[in-house]
């Protein structure tokens, strides 16, 4: 049990929150809790305690055992906290017992992702995409959840026998819900597959911003198209789809540019599938822009976290190029003595470019790789079936 204050300046009407983290032995366990108080802070929230703590298993009902969880109500009622924010997902029952346990409001990871992305959302796409998270999320979590979910009697006056339970009516209202949002989904995403069928037909070469969020791909898109996309120091600064053409020169011409919603560890699988639309621009690039924050020591796991998000998507087969921003942020005696080299992903050694989006270091060289890339694969579009040396039959 490693309890500690924070002195972290918030407004004076956040929320006061104790953030809880169980150490299972995974190597992703963030010990000082920094990214789940950086989620906090970003939802308006104010962390003021932390506690971390150590088991082999989820304990059934409490999630933590009731010693611990005896420990965080009193460390609760020492610095304050009016809610309990736990780095893990919570089952709808463990959550229950914690309340009651506690006595404070007690809410998990996914559900301040989902808060977070509820404030974020600006376009019309995006806002369906996060309600549907948002019912998908409250549909498990009906069960005793309110004290308000009781049996209500049917028929006139007391003598109709059981009616439909208020629990039974919340989940019908919920399904009904999920159900229109999801058919509305649907016409976006057929006017998006609209979209991409007119920039196929004009032979247009696709590429898509992905990375961790607060890797610096809002900043970076900026850089690049001379945008005004809004770019923030924050988790999840953009969550809507923003596309742009890319001027790379005469040779290589004009590209689609796009950038996607930033990933994150344990992101809630309902919204990968709710934000498959947007993320459906990453599944048709011709090139994905993996960015990577190299000046976060954390990389590496924030690199295989976007993979698998990749995968889970189905764009783990399409072409990358690794761009290692915020350079400027490096010591400069580990800053790289080349600025293009190769990185192993996944067992092959993918291209890697370091730039700076803030200060444009690196960028022309960036720029350049784009080109060559965008020329090749013209080349290759236009080049004979026999004339390719990979569908060219043997030699007599």
């Amino acid at each position: 049990m490693t309890p500690s204050s924070d002195a972290s300046s918030s407004p004076e009407t956040a929320t006061p929150v104790l953030l809880v983290g169980v150490d299972f032995g995974l190597p992703h366990f963030d010990a000082q809790l920094e990214e789940l108080g950086l989620l906090a802070q970003t939802a308006g929230l104010e962390p003021v305690a932390r506690l971390t703590c150590s088991r082999k298993v989820p304990d059934a009902a409490l999630f933590v055992g009731s010693g611990k969880a005896d420990e965080i109500r009193t460390l609760a009622e020492m610095h304050g906290a009016q809610e309990v924010l736990f780095d893990q997902a919570l089952s709808p029952a463990q959550q229950r017992n914690l309340e009651r346990h506690i006595g404070l409001p007690v809410n998990d990871r996914t559900l301040l992702i989902l808060e977070i992305f509820a404030q974020r959302a600006r376009s019309h796409e995006g806002k369906l995409q996060v309600e549907l998270a948002r019912l998908q999320y409250l549909s498990t979590r009906l069960v005793r959840r309110w004290s308000h979910l009781e049996r209500q009697r049917g028929g006139i006056g007391t003598r109709g026998g059981p009616g439909e339970r208020q629990i039974e009516l919340d989940r019908r209202m919920i399904e009904e819900g999920i159900k229109r949002t999801r058919e509305r989904l649907v016409r976006v995403k057929r006017q998006r597959s609209t979209q991409r069928r007119q920039r196929a037909r004009r032979e247009t070469f696709n590429i898509s911003l992905v990375g961790y969020t607060n890797a610096g791909k809002s900043t970076l898109f900026n850089a690049l198209v001379k945008a005004r996309a809004y770019a923030a120091d924050q988790l999840f600064a953009t969550l809507d789809t923003t596309t742009r053409q890319l001027y790379l020169g005469p040779e290589a011409g004009s590209v689609s540019l796009s950038d996607t919603v930033g990933f994150i560890r344990d992101l809630p699988h309902g919204l990968v599938d709710a934000f498959e639309a947007t993320l459906q621009e990453a599944v048709d690039a011709d090139l994905l822009l993996h960015v990577v924050d190299a000046a976060n020591p954390g990389y590496p796991e924030q690199i295989a976290q976007v993979q698998s998000v990749l995968a889970e998507i189905g764009a783990a087969d399409i072409a990358q190029l690794l761009v290692f921003n915020k350079l400027d942020a490096l010591p400069a005696g580990v800053r790289p003595s080349e600025l293009l080299d190769s990185y192993e992903l996944d067992g092959r050694q993918v291209p890697r470019v370091f730039v700076s989006a803030q200060t444009g270091a690196g960028m022309p060289l960036l720029r350049e790789q784009l080109a060559q890339r965008v020329a090749g694969h013209r080349e290759r579009r236009a080049m004979p079936p026999a004339a390719d040396p990979e569908l060219a039959g043997p030699a007599d």
